[in-house]
């Protein structure tokens, strides 16, 4: 069965529940988006959502390289 109810006329959050922001890319490693932009979804239009949702995959690339771990701490 299914809740029409709920059912809303909108682009979906890309958030797949990772909610880590890289020290050094400053976006979620999860979802790919910025802080200010995770604070601001709720309020953006569908058209500044659909621009995020198609800027996210070149994103992916400012994950890759050395982690920083404890290590970067010291």
């Amino acid at each position: 069965m299914s809740d029409d109810v709920w059912k809303r006329n909108e682009i979906d959050s890309p958030c797949v529940k990772v909610c880590v922001l890289h020290p050094g890319a400053k976006i979620c490693i999860g979802c790919l988006r910025t802080g200010n932009e995770i604070a601001r979804w709720s309020r953006y239009s569908a058209d500044e959502r659909k621009s995020i949702m198609e800027e996210l995959p070149s994103r992916t690339g400012l994950l890759k390289g050395k982690r920083q771990g404890r290590a970067a701490r010291r």
